[in-house]
């Protein structure tokens, strides 16, 4: 294929803008590198771009979901489960989602600002129950960038002092909404935890970012830059330094190698034209997303990489987990007819409940979950009230003898009259990682850009199943102790306890692993390849396990660490520059 070949040569080229990419570009511009970052989306400027202050209604589809935004019209991350003409496929009996972002900014413009550290106890997994592997790295490694990372990006919490979630440096937490006091009174009958939840969202001011402003429309975008995305709080900074380049609409298509098998670049295709472009590097940072990295790891075949770079091993792809999840939801008789009251706050939960049996052995699985809460008097948009069926048959007043249901101005006041009666939770629990869950080039299928895709094969285990057994049950029992009423039976065996697909909740980690073992990993402890030694991974790849917790601030905190070891091999002449 004929290619443009781009000049000058960078001392990094970094693939990809989202947490890890983001924080990537921060720390190597600060220290002096001039890079460029490849994002094979578009531009994306909140201000400009975002709707944060839209109405549903000023919608014709009422804030309906699209293809390109499937959680809302108005969200701001563009992309989805299905991109046209960005196929991958699935081995038969893997029912595998893959959501992707397609903008600068990455996962970063959608995620919930959920920002929970790693635990001691989460680096080193096997050495507790003998299942899946330790990481090279343990929680005192990682500490200092956590620490670093909530003084410059902002998140809120409170001090705990429970061992295996630990407490960062926090403002102020919001109080609990009306409904998250019934949560907390409900769990706590039963003996469970709940503590206010670590979002990054600032609820004071953090240099020239205001405290947020409680419009409750985080996943919009913040035109404030009150919560956090890279967008908006990293690559400003480092645009400001002059040394950073940024390359929208560029496909990476695959690391470009020399005769020793060390990096020189790499090779996209900008996606408006098709044609394919290289840009010259003395280190490659892969910052892509977990799938994404080690697609384009393992297309990187050259003479001295003929299984993909790095990946002599044969790991590159295995061990891809994904958080379990579930569902609950309950009707609320003592909610309805509620009166109009304060429920501002943060466009998320002001409460988190963490797992609390982390000694417990006799539960029938080994690793944890913790439920997340959600209700109130949100925002209508469409699908607002679906299912109302099901309970307004139960209100008093007016003909009600033919059940739920119905239609006209008596249904229109059902609505208003059941708006915020329902109160839901969601488990998030840890997959362990096995090999025998994994990405791989699919041998036939290729993009539109011909890059060929990725062919998943994963699957559940018993583990992960039980483990949400014992959420859906444990869900509904806090719903009966808060005097509510479950809106569905808890989903059997036969239905796998209505544990949601792989994929399905965007935290898919693993599949480029660090280990301390070239013969059992891709990456060494510095998330570093073991055969390359001037390309590294900034995502969610070099997970050896995922906790339950969402990932977000572990790669913030891996691509710091990271990035500071790319600045020092450099200065000590271990890698090269431009």
């Amino acid at each position: 294929m004929p290619f443009i070949q781009s000049s000058p040569t960078f001392d990094v080229c970094i693939v990809g803008s989202g947490a890890g990419g983001g924080m990537a570009a921060y720390v190597l511009t600060q220290a002096g590198a001039n890079v460029v970052m490849l994002e094979a989306g578009g531009d994306w400027d909140t201000v400009r771009d975002g709707a944060m202050l839209k109405y549903n209604y000023e919608s014709p589809r009422r804030g309906r979901g699209t293809k390109a935004r499937p959680f809302g019209e108005f969200d701001a991350c563009d992309g989805g489960w299905d991109i046209e003409g960005e196929p991958y496929t699935k081995v038969e009996g893997t029912d595998w989602d893959w959501w992707r972002a397609r903008m600068l900014g990455g996962r970063t413009n959608h995620w919930g600002r959920i920002s929970l550290r790693f635990g001691p106890d989460d680096f080193k997994r096997k050495s507790i129950d003998g299942k899946g592997d330790d990481w090279p790295i343990g929680y005192e490694d990682l500490k200092p960038y956590y620490d670093r990372i909530d003084r410059m990006i902002g998140i809120f919490g409170s001090k705990e002092g429970m061992y295996n979630e630990p407490d960062g440096l926090f403002m102020p937490a919001p109080k609990p909404r009306c409904y998250e006091v019934m949560v907390k009174n409900g769990a706590s009958k039963l003996g469970i935890p709940v503590i206010p939840s670590r979002l990054s969202i600032l609820t004071q001011p953090l240099g020239d970012r205001p405290a947020c402003h409680y419009c409750g429309q985080c996943n919009r975008g913040c035109n404030t830059r009150s919560n956090f995305s890279t967008q908006t709080v990293l690559l400003p900074p480092a645009l400001a330094t002059g040394r950073l380049t940024i390359i929208t609409n560029a496909m990476a298509r695959e690391v470009m190698t020399d005769s020793e098998g060390k990096a020189t670049g790499v090779s996209y295709i900008d996606t408006r034209t098709k044609e394919e472009v290289q840009v010259k590097a003395k280190v490659v940072v892969l910052a892509a997303s977990a799938c994404e990295s080690s697609r384009l790891m393992m297309n990187s075949k050259s003479s001295r990489h003929p299984n993909g770079l790095s990946n002599s091993s044969d790991v590159l792809g295995k061990y891809l987990t994904d958080s379990t999840g579930g569902d609950v939801m309950g009707f609320f008789p003592q909610l309805v007819d509620s009166p109009a009251h304060n429920e501002d706050g943060v466009g998320g939960m002001h409460i988190y409940i963490p797992w609390w049996l982390e000694k417990d052995k006799t539960l029938g699985f080994s690793r944890g979950y913790h439920i997340e809460t959600w209700g109130g008097k949100g925002m209508p948009g469409y699908g607002f009230g679906g299912g109302i069926q099901r309970t307004n048959g139960k209100l008093t007043g007016g003909d009600r003898s033919k059940g739920g249901g119905g239609y006209g101005l008596q249904l229109k006041d059902d609505y208003r009259r059941l708006w915020g009666a329902f109160i839901g939770m969601s488990g998030r629990g840890e997959m362990i990682a096995r090999r025998e869950n994994y990405c791989e080039i699919d041998p036939t299928v290729k993009d539109q850009y011909g890059i060929p895709v990725l062919r998943f094969n994963v699957k559940w285990s018993d583990d992960e199943l039980l483990q949400m057994k014992h959420f859906q049950e444990t869900g509904n029992e806090i719903i009966h102790k808060m005097g509510g009423v479950p809106l569905w039976d808890i989903p059997s065996k036969e239905d796998n306890y209505g544990i949601t697909r792989p994929g399905q909740i965007i935290h898919e980690v693993g599949t480029t692993r660090m280990g301390s073992d070239p013969k059992n990993s891709v990456l060494n402890s510095n998330c570093q390849a073991h055969e390359a030694s001037n390309v590294f991974v900034a995502d969610a790849g070099p997970f050896v396990s995922q906790a339950h917790k969402n990932p977000t601030w572990t790669i913030l905190a891996l691509s710091m660490r990271t990035s500071e070891y790319i600045v020092t091999e450099v200065l000590k002449r271990n890698l090269p520059t431009a």
